[in-house]
């Protein structure tokens, strides 16, 4: 059974940093491309960042271009969302994501697997 468990949201002013991580339970989670995803409210959910299974390249929204940061350790079965310089915008529930299509394909296609979310708030 697949698990992905959230950790990390919370309450921070505009141009603050917050750090996510998403725990794993998943066989062989070298093979999956992992990712995030976030729901702001009355919104759609969008894609935010994701992490090939095989060279670590990374894909991200233009929105967190160069402000986020997406890693793995596939020895610990994690995957972590550095954020900085937060805007009110990026107030939303963040989602851990795992599938096997390419991180280039994450943007059109919603993964396959979903955690429960944590809540980012920004504040003004």
């Amino acid at each position: 059974q697949v698990q992905l468990v959230e950790s990390g949201g919370g309450l921070v002013q505009a141009g603050g940093s917050l750090r996510l991580s998403c725990a794993a339970s998943l066989l062989s989670f070298s093979n999956y491309v992992m990712g995030w995803f976030r729901q702001a409210p009355g919104k759609e959910r969008e894609f935010v960042a994701a992490i090939n299974w095989n060279d670590d390249s990374t894909v991200y929204a233009h929105s967190v271009k160069g402000r986020f940061t997406i890693s793995r350790d596939n020895a610990r079965n994690t995957v972590s969302l550095r954020m900085n310089s937060l805007k009110p915008e990026d107030t939303a529930v963040y989602y851990c994501n795992a599938d096997l299509m390419d991180a280039a394909s994450w943007a059109v296609n919603y993964p396959r697997y979903w955690g429960q979310g944590t809540q980012v708030t920004v504040s003004s």
